[in-house]
């Protein structure tokens, strides 16, 4: 497995959860990093991206200010820390490694998912 995602779970609103991302050492060395999301009956959506030396990062604006992308190289982790969670955030969420941005296609490889459920 080369990208592994854990840290999922259910959560109250207003509340945190922090993301991981787990992956090989030439997965994590290859390239961009990013977060996306797919809730039940919608498209993916994107969430988040940085890029290969962890000084770029990207929102989508739906969670601008409130989550942060990160990358420990030590660890070959990539983290999403969620704050304020709103009941909205309830989706699947994907890790994936490829080219910086946005479009999901421009990413090659992708984590299982791991299930975000924001209680009202």
């Amino acid at each position: 497995v080369q990208l592994q995602a854990s840290g999922g779970g259910l959560v109250q609103t207003g509340g945190s959860l922090r993301l991981s991302c787990a992956a090989t050492v030439r997965t994590f060395r290859s390239g961009a990093m990013g977060w996306f999301r797919q809730a039940p009956g919608k498209e993916r959506e994107f969430v988040a991206a940085i890029n290969y030396s962890g000084a770029r990062t990207y929102y989508a604006d739906v969670v601008k200010g409130r989550f942060t992308i990160s990358r420990e190289s030590a660890e070959n982790t990539v983290y999403l820390q969620m704050n304020s969670l709103k009941p909205e955030d309830t989706a699947v969420y994907y890790c994936a490694a490829g080219h910086y941005g946005s479009n999901w296609r421009s990413y090659d490889l992708w984590g299982q998912g791991t299930l975000v459920t924001v209680s009202s």
